[in-house]
C-alpha cells in the first residue's frame, strides 16, 4: 500500500522472517553441537551465521530501497522511532541485569561469606575477590604471578578508551548537526571520525584482553570478578561492534547521497544507539574499573 495517499504503508508478503528463523534455529543449533563435542557443530554454526548475515544485508537493504523511494510517510517515521525507543530500553534492561549482579555480588553476597565463618573459615571479605577458593587478587598495578590474578587498573587503556567513547559521541553529534545543515562534508567527515574511535576503542579493547590473560592471571575464570568484569565488558565491546558496523553503514549511504535534513531517521536511530553505548560504558568505567 502506497504511503502518497496518507495511508499507513504494508509490506509485500517477505520470506526474510522464515529465513532470518531458520538461520537463528541452524546456529543454535550448531552452538549446542559444539557444546556436546559433535563435529558437526561448528559447521552448522557458520552456516547458520552466514544465513543471518545474508539476510540482514538482502532484508535490511529492501527497508533502505523503500525508505529512499518515498513509501514512508510519517506515521511510519513514528512507528520507527517508537520500535528503536523500545529496542533500547531493552538494552538498558539487558545491561541493569549485569550491573544489577555485580551489586548484588559486592554489596551482600561477599561480605555474607566474610561474617559467616560456617561455610568458609577465614575467607576475608574483599573487593576484587575471585570467591573463597579463587586466586588471591594483588596490586593492579603488578603483574600476577601463579594462583594470583590482578585487577585491571582504571587509569590506563580503560580511560583512554572512556576519552575515544566521549569524542565519539561529539563527533557522531557534529555530524547530525552537519545534515541538518545540507552540510555534506561535515556529515561524512563526522561520520568518518566516529568510525575510526570506534574501531580505535575495540583495538585496545582487544590489547587489554590479551594482557588480562597473559599477564594479569585474570580470565573469565577468575572467579566471581572474571565472570562479572568479562561478561560486562565483553557484552558492551559487542554493542560497539555493533554500533561501529551501523555507522560504517550509514557512512556509506551518505557518501551514496541518502539522508536529508528532513528524512534521516535511519541516521538518527544510529546515533541514538551510539549514545546509548556512550553512557553504557560510563557506567562500566564506574562501578567496573575504579570502584
Amino acid at each position: 500500500m502506497s504511503a502518497a495517499n496518507g495511508s499507513y504503508y504494508l509490506p509485500s508478503p517477505s520470506p526474510w522472517p522464515a529465513i532470518t528463523s531458520a538461520g537463528l534455529f541452524t546456529l543454535a543449533l550448531g552452538f549446542i553441537l559444539f557444546m556436546n563435542s559433535i563435529a558437526a557443530g561448528p559447521w552448522l554454526m557458520l552456516v547458520g551465521a552466514a544465513v543471518i548475515v545474508y539476510m540482514m544485508i538482502r532484508w535490511f537493504g529492501q527497508v533502505i530501497d523503500e525508505s529512499e523511494g518515498g513509501l514512508y510517510n510519517k506515521q511510519v517515521d513514528l512507528s520507527f522511532r517508537w520500535g528503536m525507543g523500545w529496542f533500547i530500553f531493552s538494552e538498558v534492561m539487558f545491561f541493569a541485569a549485569f550491573f544489577g549482579a555485580l551489586f548484588y555480588v559486592r554489596q551482600w553476597a561477599v561480605p555474607w561469606l566474610g561474617d559467616t565463618e560456617l561455610l568458609w573459615p577465614g575467607y576475608e571479605a574483599v573487593w576484587p575477590t575471585a570467591g573463597p577458593k579463587g586466586p588471591m587478587p594483588i596490586s593492579p598495578d603488578t603483574l600476577a604471578p601463579a594462583g594470583s590474578f590482578s585487577p585491571m587498573g582504571a587509569w590506563g587503556i580503560p580511560a583512554i578508551n572512556t576519552a575515544i567513547l566521549l569524542t565519539s559521541g561529539a563527533t557522531v553529534t557534529w555530524a547530525h548537526w552537519g545534515l541538518l545543515k545540507d552540510n555534506r562534508a561535515q556529515l561524512i567527515t563526522g561520520l568518518f571520525l566516529t568510525v575510526a574511535l570506534g574501531i580505535t576503542f575495540l583495538s585496545l579493547q582487544a590489547y587489554e584482553y590479551v594482557h588480562a590473560y597473559t599477564q594479569l592471571g585474570l580470565t573469565f575464570k577468575t572467579g566471581i570478578f572474571g565472570a562479572t568484569f568479562f561478561i560486562l565488558t565483553g557484552f558492551h565491546g559487542l554493542h560497539v561492534t555493533i554500533g561501529t558496523i551501523m555507522l560504517i553503514t550509514v557512512l556509506i549511504r551518505s557518501l551514496k547521497g541518502h539522508f536529508s535534513a528532513d528524512h534521516h531517521f535511519g541516521f538518527e536511530a544510529v546515533a541514538w544507539y551510539w549514545h546509548f553505548v556512550d553512557v553504557v560504558w560510563l557506567g562500566l568505567f564506574i562501578f567496573v574499573y575504579w570502584l
